[in-house]
């Protein structure tokens, strides 16, 4: 029988911004329902462009794109919200609104203008707060919250629109340890649970290879190799997309590849621009059944 469609489908995008020249040039990618995707790459290479793309924000110059079967830019936004959402790299919140009317904000394409949360809403508002940890953060201003805080209410508004598909603008910025561990576990659990198709940019290319299925590393606008995370982090693949030395290793708990940089980072002249080592450093926690981080003396980070 053949394969059935695409959750998300990305088939030769070209995109850019206001008239300028393409940020990313015939790209396709794809992510099936329970599939977590990753996109690594260096700064500029087009990642979050592809995002915007996929989450009907920009509309592509040339090729198609496909949620569940539809053209997204053929939908309202009322409809397109139904099926995907999205989480940006940052929200600067425009009006002191408390965390959870943020969290309810992701209702609303279940609402009509005029109407307000149900109890079915607040339900759905509350139990994606206690997911994601912000349940006592209820009635703070966003503005008064961390930048952490602040990212995972975000995720929660995002996990109470119960959208199909779900669209992740590095994910873990901001975010302390025990968060980044808990908040990419919910991530493979919405995955494997509930069937949602996630599409992520990492820059930390050890949590890529230890919490994705497959991996697109975008490279100048185009795709530079994809794959499953041990075919993908490569040390040539490093060296050629971000310019840097590494070794590759294998963590003998997961077999997710383990990417540590040699001790000076760079590759030489005409390589790339060297990417320094993240904060990372030290032994991750374990995420939960079945998936733990890697160990590494340096922590691999990738661009934005």
């Amino acid at each position: 029988m053949p394969e059935p469609e695409p959750a998300l489908a990305l088939d030769a995008v070209t995109a850019g911004y206001d008239g300028g020249p393409p940020v990313v040039r015939d790209v396709s990618l794809h992510v099936r329902e329970g599939e977590v995707v990753g996109l690594i790459g260096p700064n500029g290479s087009g990642k979050t462009t592809l995002v915007r793309v996929a989450s009907r924000a920009l509309p592509p110059r040339q090729g198609t794109v496909r949620v569940r079967g539809a053209d997204p830019y053929g939908l309202t936004a009322r409809q397109a919200a139904r099926v995907v959402a999205v989480v940006p790299q940052d929200l600067v919140p425009a009006f002191p609104f408390l965390a959870e009317e943020v969290v309810l904000m992701g209702r609303s394409p279940y609402l009509s203008p005029w109407m307000g949360g149900r109890a079915e809403d607040w339900a759905a508002a509350r139990r994606a707060m206690v997911r994601t940890d912000v349940a006592d953060l209820a009635s703070r201003p966003l503005d008064r919250l961390s930048g952490g805080e602040r990212q995972r209410v975000i995720l929660a508004q995002a996990l109470a629109q119960e959208a199909p598909i779900l669209l992740l603008d590095e994910p873990t910025t901001h975010l302390d340890l025990r968060h980044i561990v808990e908040t990419l576990g919910l991530v493979g659990e919405l995955a494997r649970r509930d069937g949602v198709a996630v599409l992520a940019v990492f820059h930390d290319l050890n949590l890529a290879g230890a919490y994705c299925d497959r991996i697109y590393a975008i490279s100048a606008g185009g795709v530079a190799a994809e794959g499953p995370p041990h075919e993908v982090l490569t040390p040539a693949l490093v060296r050629r997309v971000f310019g840097i030395d590494a070794e590759v290793l294998t963590n003998p708990s997961t077999g997710s590849p383990v990417v540590v940089l040699s001790p000076n980072g760079t590759a030489g002249p005409g390589s790339g621009r060297p990417s320094p080592p993240g904060p990372g450093a030290g032994r991750w926690p374990r995420p939960g059944p079945g998936r733990s981080p890697p160990a590494s003396r340096r922590s691999a980070r990738g661009g934005s």
